[in-house]
């Protein structure tokens, strides 16, 4: 027995040290970022980039350890696992090619550009036995947990994510670029499909929306309002939610969240048994965190975090906001509110 279990530890230890190979596609802002964590990553190995701007991605490649420019079926055959970081417009491509060639994949928010697209994505990862992971980043962050542990019953949630104007990003609309993150917070602790969307929104400098609101009504009753801009003057992320546990309220730029029920926190006199609850966090290295669940579920079979159905869901949500945009755009213009662009000939 004791030969038995030391061959065993031994085959543990082997298993724990092997390094999961990761190509990464796309050299810009968010590619870099991982190809610098990768390289720092205890359990991954950078074996090169891919970018279509060679003079990008080598950049990114010298800072990162000087790993090689590849061409995609290069990285592609180098490699057990592929991060999609390039824009939105090329996740479906780039990462139907990476699963049907039997890889891993990490694919940045949004997945795709439909749910058809989602859907075969999906498919192509069960076909071929490999983890599809879409990188909703603030899963893995310490305000995502202190919500989701506190609230299981919403019963109404308020989301506020405006900031100062940038160019990056603006290759989607406001809604797949930050509302999708509420939108996906919202979906994680609302256990209900949503039933209907009513949605305004307008694109200010850029040609897609800049700013959105949205009133998302779930089948179980609970609603959500969600605000997003990249053109406001400050920076601010906040939420608050009604619910069967009690009221929270979380300024996500202050790291400070408060609840007032009935199981945690200080009692509150003259209220009848209510409590409060102040909490703080320290900020963690939230694309860390996201990596090392990207190689647990490689190496190890791990449950994935964030899976296809869970990308699929939060994309779903973000093109009914789009499709309630254009809706009510449309009984504006109907109306004479607005005045539709001239067509030029």
């Amino acid at each position: 027995m004791a030969a038995k279990n030391g061959t065993k530890g031994r085959q543990d230890m082997v298993h724990a040290a092997r390094r999961l190979r990761i190509g990464i596609v796309g050299a810009g802002h968010f590619g870099r970022f991982h190809a610098l964590k990768v390289l720092s990553g205890a359990r991954e190995a950078l074996v090169g980039i891919h970018d279509p701007d060679a003079a990008r991605a080598r950049k990114v490649a010298d800072e990162a350890g000087g790993v090689p420019v590849l061409s995609y079926p290069d990285l592609l055959a180098r490699s057990d696992a592929i991060i999609v970081a390039a824009p939105a417009e090329y996740h479906f491509d780039l990462a139907r090619e990476a699963l049907a060639a039997n890889r891993h994949v990490l694919v940045e928010k949004p997945m795709a550009a439909t749910l058809e697209q989602a859907d075969e994505l999906m498919a192509l990862a069960q076909k071929h036995g490999v983890v599809l992971q879409v990188g909703h980043l603030l899963r893995y962050s310490a305000e995502h947990r202190a919500i989701t542990e506190r609230i299981t019953r919403p019963l109404y949630i308020e989301a506020t994510r405006i900031a100062p104007y940038k160019p990056r990003g603006t290759d989607v609309s406001v809604i797949l670029d930050l509302m999708i993150h509420d939108l996906d917070l919202v979906l994680a602790i609302v256990d209900s499909p949503i039933e209907s969307v009513d949605a305004l929104g307008a694109a200010v400098s850029s040609p897609f929306e800049d700013i959105a609101n949205a009133r998302v009504r779930f089948e179980n009753g609970c609603v959500a309002t969600i605000a997003a801009s990249r053109i406001s003057l400050k920076t601010e992320r906040r939420m608050r939610v009604f619910s069967q546990e009690g009221y929270l309220s979380a300024d996500f730029m202050k790291r400070e969240l408060t609840m007032i029920g009935r199981e945690r926190g200080l009692p509150l006199p003259g209220t009848g048994g209510f409590r409060r609850e102040s909490v703080t966090w320290r900020d963690h290295d939230t694309l860390a965190a996201e990596h090392a669940a990207f190689a647990a579920a490689c190496l190890d079979g791990a449950k994935v975090l964030v899976d296809g159905a869970a990308g699929r869901r939060a994309l779903a949500a973000a093109l009914a906001v789009t499709q309630g945009i254009a809706a009510t755009r449309a009984r504006m213009e109907a109306s004479g509110l607005i005045i539709p662009p001239v067509q030029e000939d």
